[in-house]
């Protein structure tokens, strides 16, 4: 019975549109034995993508109410689900594997888990960025981008900052996964930003890591930028919750786009010209700021692979000749990111061709 529930949530997990897919090893069905128990994985089938209190869910399942909210607040707890606690109310929501349960089990990660991870990226991650609907965008180095550049906001770092009204700092799970691993990373740790729009909403959140400031998310930025990690945030225009800064010998997603999908596996408006004339032959931007093996050095200069390209503007700072340039793509090349991430899960859901209705 305890099997079947948990074939159960996998086919759940699937229907969502970032998707879950089934391996001939079964190694999806060891990951999820160690995160739910049979009875969190049955009520995990029966929550949605939207918010709903204790109350709305046993309405609408016929589950008891009593002690109810109190197993979906300790699901939250564990990171199998999504919450907001307004104080006089509690709201939950399922969340999708990634983004979603597997960063949010940052707190429970073993080496073992690490190693089902590693196990399961082989299946899951050819699925997950052969699509056209990319999970991330990528936000460049704000300063880089020229002047004269009409930005959109999604494109500025500082505008998502400013849209938030809480931030909180964790650690970067895949940089942990790769130190239990033994595949350490020598850039910090403590970088991935989480962003609300109303205040203190990190106070005592059971899995937002270390409240900040605005300035001190700033700060974290700098830093980022300085070690040469990328911004990158959900590929939407709008309700941005999130921003991780990324290196490429850690990230799924950068490692993804280096194996997988090329620049398409995420959502980037720019991509980096080298001047060849300008260019000193250093080597920098290459062998130090590049995190998606972009940057090829020719006879006499260094240039950029074009669809290997990000548009990240981190070989651009640290250019000691200035020879590099951020550049905007064309408009007929430009796809704009969906609305929100109700739009995003249509678009994906459409591409993928799954019917997540009963989740929606």
């Amino acid at each position: 019975m305890s099997e079947d529930v948990y074939k159960k949530l996998a086919t759940a997990l699937d229907t969502l549109p970032n998707g879950f897919p089934a391996t001939d090893t079964g190694v999806e069905l060891k990951l999820l034995k160690m995160i739910f128990s049979p009875e969190d994985a049955e009520l995990f089938c029966d929550l949605r993508l939207k918010f709903e209190t204790a109350e709305q869910i046993a309405a609408r399942t016929g589950r008891p109410l009593e002690g109810l909210d109190d197993r979906l607040k300790l699901m939250w707890e564990k990171g199998q689900i999504f919450g907001v606690d307004f104080g006089e109310v509690r709201v939950y929501k399922m969340v999708p594997w990634v983004f979603g349960i597997f960063e949010f089990q940052l707190k429970h990660m073993t080496r073992e888990f690490a190693e089902l991870c590693k196990e399961y990226e082989k299946t899951y991650g050819p699925q997950f960025f052969d699509s056209n609907v990319p999970l991330m965008s990528v936000v460049p180095v704000e300063k880089e981008i020229s002047s004269n550049e009409v930005t959109l906001p999604f494109d500025q770092v500082s505008a998502i900052i400013e849209n938030g009204q809480s931030f909180a700092v964790n650690d970067c799970i895949c940089k942990k996964e790769h130190e239990l691993l033994d595949e350490p990373c020598d850039r910090p740790l403590e970088v991935c930003l989480a962003i609300a729009p109303i205040p203190n909403f990190f106070d005592d959140h059971p899995l937002a890591g270390r409240p900040i400031t605005r300035q001190e998310a700033y700060n974290i930025l700098k830093m980022s930028e300085e070690v040469g990690l990328v911004h990158m945030t959900s590929n939407i225009e709008k309700g941005h919750y999130y921003i991780c800064n990324c290196c490429g010998c850690c990230c799924g997603v950068l490692r993804g786009v280096k194996e997988y999908g090329g620049a398409s596996a995420v959502n980037s408006n720019y991509y980096a010209v080298i001047t060849e004339e300008e260019c000193i032959s250093c080597g920098v931007c290459a062998d130090e700021r590049c995190q998606v093996d972009a940057i090829e050095e020719k006879d006499d200069a260094y240039a950029v692979i074009k669809d290997k390209c990000i548009g990240c503007g981190l070989c651009v700072s640290a250019c000691p000749s200035d020879a590099i340039s951020l550049i905007r793509k064309k408009a007929e090349d430009i796809v704009l990111p969906p609305a929100d991430e109700d739009d995003w899960f249509r678009r994906r859901g459409k591409m993928r061709g799954v019917d997540f209705s009963k989740y929606a």
